[in-house]
């Protein structure tokens, strides 16, 4: 049975509409994240959700417009590796200090091995420039770390920190995803994600196309 968990921040009041929004099958259950301490915080919010099985984290904020599915993609490499997988492109190495990058080992075509992670390095420090997105399959004993409560970059409880506590001890693998992520928590990002998306409509983008040939660019 599909199981949907879905951590908001206290005081939104807007998005308590989207109760309304049910799945087509499966169970949604809503958990709060009582004060802003951190990726790693909200995941830990979930943790009586999770139970012992592996689990996704989809960051809402990250949209990615592929044939496949970038999860689905993940969920092949986790069903071969079994162990965790999170889903990565490359960046500009001067933008890594916006991004969890990874130390990378072997490589099996889009499937790279992970020795390491850090948090928003600098780009001078940053072990590569193979950045995770908003996209994780992760194993249920990284609750076990993010219990502890440490702050990291940002004075937040980073998911990365804890995910890297995992390496050696577990499969820890990099997806690179085919398809194109947007950044909806930028406004260009949210624009082109707009466009993106609705072009792949055949109702829209018909409508679309004659509105942007339209503009005087």
């Amino acid at each position: 049975t599909m199981k949907v968990v879905i951590t908001i921040e206290a005081e939104i009041d807007e998005l308590e509409a989207q109760k309304a929004w049910i799945p087509p099958a499966g169970h949604t259950a809503y958990t709060r994240q009582q004060e802003p301490l951190g990726l790693g915080h909200a995941v830990w919010c979930a943790r009586h959700f999770i139970e012992d099985e592996p689990f996704a984290v989809l960051l809402a904020d990250d949209l990615v417009l592929s044939d496949t599915p970038c999860l689905a993609q993940m969920v092949e490499v986790h069903q071969r590796t079994k162990g965790n997988v999170v889903a990565v492109m490359d960046v500009p190495r001067e933008h890594t200090s916006r991004y969890g990058v990874i130390d990378p080992g072997a490589v099996d075509g889009d499937c790279v091995e992970i020795r390491g992670l850090v948090e928003k390095p600098a780009p001078e420090e940053a072990p590569s420039t193979l950045s995770i997105i908003g996209r994780y399959i992760l194993m249920p004993e990284v609750f076990e770390h993010l219990s502890k409560g440490e702050r990291g970059a940002s004075n937040e409880i980073q998911l990365t920190d804890s995910m890297a506590q995992m390496i050696g001890h577990q499969p820890f693998h990099a997806h690179r995803f085919e398809g194109v992520r947007f950044d909806c928590g930028d406004k260009i990002g949210f624009l082109q994600a707009n466009i993106a998306f609705a072009l792949e409509r055949e109702e829209l983008r018909e409508g679309v196309v004659s509105f942007l040939k339209a503009l005087d660019l």
